[in-house]
């Protein structure tokens, strides 16, 4: 089945992922939220989008779920601090999602809600059919999303169900999954040496695993007759005996505080889910919290270590009021500049040359332009009281005010700073809604082509599985007949070959690994494939060889350009021997899938491989002309110069071929004076004309000239062959 989670990552979410894909489903994942990259366990896809996007309907289309379960109670992406807040995000996200799901009309959703929709002291067991009566904005939030969920369920004829979840409780894995009562009293253990325990409360548990169980049931089956269940594992438990049972697995000595909080018996009552799916809860809340205590106490830097560093004072006063400082730097930009033209102002008065120029004006118009109505307005004021100072310099106050050009030029200077104030306003407002259309219209095109390239994505791993599925066996058996050869060499530049035509890309190297630190190439088949060089520190490339140290296909998921796209290396009792990097796949092709593939070839060849050097080692006395000598016999050199030749035609490898002036009784001589100055990759060899070759691997005409140097130092002459005889001459 295609199944689709959606929420946050939690413990309970990667449970839930772990059993159906045990199970043999296909799990999608949609997240939420679009900035928190958070790590799932292997999912087939998953969609990094909020709940409110316009393009939820597409993401049901393309997943096409048989079931959809929708974590509520237990979405991390909600954080219940702000509760108003919150309330109005959860609702308005589960109204986006049904709708959504009740467009699409495909398989059953399942809500998971929580024991929260109920408070207070109930003598028996609370069935299904009791009125909800929660405490709080979060237990009447749930309470509600349960009622439109059973609105949906009848309005639109879907098939949705609600399941309720008494008590949850996990063994946490750090700080962030103390959620439930059990991890509390164990934190609080370590944190402050007592448990805090109210002697009135009294409810049931319900482990994380139980209740996996649980609800893969209600995926799993075709009908079911209730649109509501209680899932409790029907175990009754105070919390006073809770804290007793946490005392009882703790290293050092606890003491337990009683409190009386007046919360009552709450308990779930489980029978109608019980009766219908005939199962019962596995999980023992006893030997639970003893394996709760010992991890939390084996990592306890984890859960007690992880508290933030208090801010110094100065750090907190900032963070308090820096708003008010952002508030009032416009207005302190604009008594500082008002000071200049004051000054200005003062100049020009009685100046024949400046006396049109009003620098007050100039002022207004400037903070009008740039902040807008506010500081204008205030400019203007400012210039006002500039104004009138300067005039009560040569007039009383009262001639000031009684000049009807006062009022004049302050009419002026208000109206002038009002309208272009206005108008930045509103260029401004209308770029800002501007802006906002294009984030928005951006945001809707990325969805649109994210969630295209996923059904891209999709769409190329089924056709390739089909395909993979279909002719399989054929593709082993061609790789096992390509491979089937007798030298070490010939296997490694066919394997190339193979790589190309099975991993659909013409950039494949193969490096062989010198030592510890230092591979070299082999064989390369583009010149995208010898970007890299010929020698590499293949230590250094920390992405790469950390998955390969751990027998594990590379992926290069972030495109860096330094590394290949896909890497594998073959191993000989546990040390790497060989590397296969791969480029110019595209995309589509980085997928799992993939690299188990290349996982199987590299398997294949590893096997080709040490078959042809058990061969080569079984008829190692053989192959060469004198007992302990380097130069190769004519039948051991042939089908290695033919191999050579075809590569390089095939611009599979870079080879020259030396062919040294001497008479035969001069070869022993040779081999003895300069294999100690060739490389052990380079071979000296006999072709069927009689005359001694240097085959040099992986090496040009231009690296040729250092090795003939060397040669010509021993008196040894030397000539490059661009085409040998491999057939013996009529």
């Amino acid at each position: 089945m295609n199944i689709l989670l959606i929420g946050g990552a939690c413990s309970l979410m990667d449970s839930m992922i772990l059993k159906l894909r045990k199970e043999g489903h296909r799990v999608y994942i949609l997240t939420g939220d679009k900035y928190k990259h958070n790590k799932y366990r292997k999912v087939f896809e998953k969609y990094e989008f909020p709940y409110d996007t316009e393009n939820l309907n597409a993401i049901f289309e393309s997943v096409n779920p048989d079931a959809t379960i929708l974590m509520g109670a237990f979405d991390t992406n909600y954080r219940w601090n702000e509760e108003e807040r919150e309330s109005v995000r959860f609702v308005s996200h589960l109204v986006n999602i049904l709708v959504a799901y009740s467009t699409v009309r495909k398989g059953k959703l399942i809500f998971l809600s929580s024991d929260e929709v109920y408070s207070g002291n109930y003598i028996k067991d609370i069935e299904e059919t009791e009125k909800t009566s929660g405490f709080g904005m979060r237990a009447d939030i749930l309470a509600q999303a349960e009622e439109i969920c059973q609105n949906f369920r009848e309005n639109r004829n879907t098939d949705i169900t609600v399941l309720r979840l008494d008590h949850l409780y996990c063994i946490p894995r750090n700080l962030e999954d103390v959620n439930n009562i059990c991890s509390r009293m164990c934190l609080e253990c370590m944190n402050d040496g007592y448990i805090k325990a109210d002697t009135d409360h009294t409810f049931s548990m319900l482990f994380e695993k139980d209740a996996v169980e649980y609800i893969y049931k209600v995926v799993s089956v075709r009908k079911h007759e209730y649109a509501l269940y209680q899932l409790s594992s029907n175990e009754v438990v105070s919390e006073l005996e809770l804290a007793a049972m946490v005392q009882k697995h703790m290293e050092d000595p606890v003491n337990i505080v009683t409190t009386s909080g007046g919360s009552g018996r709450c308990v779930l009552s489980g029978i109608r889910f019980e009766k219908e799916y005939d199962v019962h809860a596995f999980g023992d809340l006893n030997k639970n919290i003893e394996k709760m205590a010992a991890y939390m106490q084996k990592h306890k830097a984890v859960f007690v270590n992880e508290d933030k560093l208090k801010l110094p004072w100065w750090k907190q006063l900032w963070n308090k009021w820096k708003w008010l400082l952002r508030v009032l730097v416009p207005f302190a930009e604009n008594l500082i500049c008002f000071i200049p033209f004051f000054m200005m102002n003062n100049r020009t008065v009685g100046s024949r040359y400046f006396a049109n120029l009003d620098p007050f004006l100039l002022y207004v118009l400037l903070f009008a332009i740039v902040y807008g109505q506010q500081q204008a307005t205030f400019s203007a004021i400012c210039a006002v009281v500039g104004y009138m100072f300067r005039q009560m310099y040569t007039r009383s106050g009262f001639e000031v005010l009684l000049d009807y050009n006062t009022y004049v030029w302050i009419a002026q200077l208000f109206i002038l700073g009002l309208v272009v104030g206005y108008m930045r306003d509103q260029i401004n407002t209308m770029r800002m809604e501007r802006e906002e259309l294009e984030a928005h219209l951006s945001r809707q095109i990325a969805d649109i082509k994210d969630i295209n390239e996923s059904n891209t994505r999709l769409k190329g791993v089924m056709e390739q599985q089909l395909i993979d599925q279909k002719d399989s066996i054929g593709k082993v058996y061609t790789i096992t007949q390509t491979l089937e050869q007798h030298m070490p060499d010939e296997v490694m530049f066919y394997a190339v070959e193979v790589l190309m035509n099975l991993m659909h890309t013409k950039d494949v190297a193969l490096y062989n690994v010198v030592n510890q630190d230092y591979a070299r190439i082999f064989s390369a088949s583009s010149v995208k494939a010898r970007s890299l060089g010929n020698s590499i520190r293949y230590r250094e490339m920390t992405g790469v060889y950390e998955d390969l140290a751990e027998e594990k296909v590379y992926i290069n998921k972030t495109m860096d350009p330094r590394y290949p796209l896909m890497a594998r290396a073959i191993y000989e009792n546990g040390d790497i021997k060989m590397i296969i990097m791969l480029w110019g796949l595209s995309w589509e092709k980085m997928t799992l899938g993939q690299a188990n593939f290349l996982t199987v070839i590299s398997y294949l060849i590893q096997n080709a491989v040490l078959r042809a050097q058990r061969y080569i080692q079984a008829l190692e006395e053989k192959r060469y002309s004198e007992e302990g000598g380097r130069i190769l016999r004519e039948d051991a050199f042939k089908p290695l110069a033919e191999a050579y030749m075809e590569a390089k035609e095939k611009n599979l490898a870079e080879c020259v071929f030396l062919k040294i002036d001497a008479a035969p009784e001069r070869y022993r001589q040779i081999e003895q004076t300069m294999t100690k100055k060739m490389r052990d990759s380079d071979y000296l060899g006999l072709l069927p004309d009689g005359r001694l070759y240097v085959l040099l691997t992986n090496t040009t005409k231009e690296s040729a000239g250092i090795v003939q140097e060397r040669f010509e130092q021993n008196g040894y002459n030397t000539e490059i062959v661009e085409k040998i005889a491999v057939c013996p001459e009529e």
